[in-house]
């Protein structure tokens, strides 16, 4: 019998890993993203009190009735604007990109140049 290795095992020790350097601040926050097969969701954290401080994903209903259409990463890359607007908004322009244990390809690099494109800076 095959081993086969479990993917998302592999993806979690990463994220682990990663999230043993990188902190967010309430000056410098962290831009978490999470992928489902069909949805991505990213979120502005501050881990110093380890609250949520601006979220946006293919699931609310403004970005889902635009994004209907689209690939999936021409949404994640609307949804990488909408979190820069909304980050802007609640003063924050400076971010640390924690892409999660996935790799810098695909769906998370679309949502990271729409966040850049937006406004944000990482």
């Amino acid at each position: 019998m095959i081993n086969k290795i479990d993917k998302n095992a592999e993806r979690i020790k990463r994220h682990k890993r990663i999230r043993n350097r990188i902190s967010g601040t309430q000056q410098k926050p962290r831009l978490c993203v999470f992928r489902s097969d069909k949805h991505i969701y990213a979120q502005i954290i501050d881990d110093t009190v380890g609250k949520t401080l601006v979220a946006a994903s293919t699931v609310e209903k403004d970005i889902a009735a635009e994004v209907a259409e689209m690939t999936k990463s021409q949404a994640a890359t609307v949804v990488g604007k909408a979190l820069a607007q909304k980050a802007i908004a609640a003063g924050i322009s400076e971010v640390v990109f924690d892409r999660g244990g996935y790799l810098y390809t695909g769906r998370v690099e679309a949502l990271a140049n729409g966040a850049r494109e937006g406004g944000l800076k990482f």
